[in-house]
C-alpha cells in the first residue's frame, strides 16, 4: 500500500513539476492572456478526497444570548432589515457561511415587532430556541411557533416575522442557503410592495391539513418543489422519536435519527435543505463516521459531546456546532437518565441531486476516534 500510495502521488494524475526561469517566464506569458497552467494548481483543485475549509465550531448559547439580546438597544428591525447575529466560521469568513455552504445567524424580536415582508432566492428555515408569541406569515400561512419547534420560508416565497403584543422576547436560529446561491450567482431579493402580506388562510393551517399521521388531505394537489407542511411542532417531533426508538436499535453513528420530510413526497423539505432530529438514549454513545456534505446541529434537549476530527466539543441546551464535509464526527449523551436530543440541518439533497454523496466508516479504535484536541 506504501508502494502504491508513493506511486499514485507521483504519477497518478497529481503534478510535480518544479519550477525554472523558463517555466516562470511561460507563466508570466500565460497570465498575459487570462490564462494559466492547469498542474499548476491541479493538486489543490482535484483533491483525493474533500478537502473542507471550513474548521469544527462549537457556539455556547450562554456566551452569544447576552449579546444578541444587546442588538434590540442597539438597532431598530426597519434598519437592519433583520435583527440577526451570523456565526462565522474561521474558514469561511469570506462568504459569511457558518460551515460549508450554509448559512446561520441568531435572530431576535420583540413584543410587537413585526419584520417587512420580502422574499429571496434562498431557501430559508427557523429553529425557535425561546420566547413566547412568535410568529411567521409564508405566502399567506400564518403558523405560531414555540420552544423547538421548525418552520420553512422557502425559496421564492414572501414571508414574514412577528411577536405578538402579549407575547415575551423571542430569539431562533436561522438557517439559509445564501453562500451556495451566491456561489452559483443566482441571488434575488425583493421587499413587498405593500411591506406586509395579507394572511388568506386560516392560521395554523398548513399543521391541521399536512400533519397527520401518515395522512394526505383528500383531493390535494400540492406540486411546488417544498413541503406544504411549513411547520413542524417539537411535541409531535419528540413523541415520533420516543415511538420509534422502542422499536429500533438506531444507527450506529446517529443513535436514533428521523428526518423532517415533505408529506407530499416523501422527499427532503427543501430542494437544497435537508433537515433531521436524532435522539441520543441515556448514556449512548455513537461510533464515529464521515461523509460529504456541511451540517449544523442545535442542541433541542439535554447535554453531552461530540468528537469532530479527533477533537471534543462538549454541548448543552441551545448550543450549535458544525460538522464539516468528510469529517470524522461521533456524539455522545452526557447523561445516564435523559435523553439528548440534535437538531440539524444541512445540505444533503443538494449532494444526492447531484449524485456526490459519499459516507465512510471508522474502522481503528472500534469506531471511535483518539481525542487530539
Amino acid at each position: 500500500m506504501a508502494r502504491y500510495d508513493a506511486y499514485r502521488e507521483e504519477v497518478l494524475g497529481r503534478a510535480n513539476v518544479s519550477d525554472t526561469p523558463e517555466l516562470v517566464s511561460y507563466y508570466e506569458e500565460l497570465a498575459k492572456f487570462e490564462t494559466g497552467a492547469l498542474w499548476t494548481v491541479a493538486n489543490k483543485i482535484e483533491p483525493w478526497q474533500p478537502q473542507s475549509d471550513s474548521v469544527p465550531v462549537l457556539w455556547r448559547y450562554k456566551d452569544l444570548r447576552e449579546h444578541v439580546l444587546r442588538s434590540v438597544d442597539l438597532v431598530k428591525p426597519e434598519q437592519a432589515g433583520r435583527r440577526v447575529i451570523y456565526l462565522n466560521n474561521p474558514g469561511r469568513r469570506e462568504v459569511s457561511a457558518a460551515v460549508g455552504w450554509l448559512y446561520s445567524g441568531l435572530q431576535v424580536m420583540h413584543p410587537g415587532e413585526v419584520a417587512t415582508a420580502h422574499r429571496h432566492s434562498s431557501s430559508a428555515l427557523r429553529f425557535i430556541m425561546e420566547g413566547r408569541g412568535a410568529y411567521t406569515i409564508v405566502d399567506g400561512h400564518k403558523m405560531t411557533l414555540g420552544a423547538n419547534d421548525f418552520v420553512l420560508t422557502p425559496n421564492g416565497t414572501w414571508h414574514e416575522h412577528g411577536v405578538s403584543e402579549d407575547g415575551t422576547p423571542c430569539i431562533w436560529q436561522d438557517g439559509l442557503d445564501i453562500p451556495l446561491v451566491n456561489a452559483l450567482e443566482a441571488g434575488f431579493y425583493a421587499v413587498h410592495p405593500d411591506l406586509h402580506q395579507a394572511v388568506t388562510f386560516p392560521v395554523n393551517d398548513s399543521t391541521a391539513s399536512w400533519g397527520g399521521a401518515g395522512l394526505r388531505p383528500y383531493g390535494d394537489s400540492w406540486s411546488k418543489p417544498y413541503s406544504p407542511l411549513f411547520k413542524y411542532e417539537w411535541e409531535p417531533t419528540y413523541e415520533a422519536l420516543r415511538r420509534y426508538a422502542a422499536t429500533t436499535a438506531g444507527s450506529p453513528y446517529d443513535g436514533v435519527i428521523m428526518n423532517y420530510v415533505n408529506p407530499a413526497t416523501g422527499g427532503p423539505v427543501m430542494s437544497t435543505i435537508g433537515a433531521s432530529m436524532q435522539m441520543l438514549r441515556p448514556g449512548e454513545k455513537t461510533k464515529a463516521h464521515r461523509h460529504t456534505g456541511s451540517f449544523i446541529y442545535q442542541v433541542a434537549k439535554g447535554k453531552g459531546y461530540s468528537v469532530i476530527n479527533g477533537r471534543r466539543f462538549d454541548w448543552e441546551e441551545r448550543d450549535i456546532f458544525c460538522v464539516p464535509s468528510w469529517a470524522f464526527h461521533e456524539h455522545a449523551n452526557a447523561s445516564e437518565s435523559e435523553d439528548a436530543c440534535l437538531f440539524c440541518f444541512n445540505d444533503l439533497p443538494v449532494m444526492h441531486a447531484l449524485r456526490l454523496y459519499w459516507e465512510e466508516a471508522l474502522v481503528d479504535n472500534d469506531g471511535h476516534q483518539p481525542i487530539v484536541a
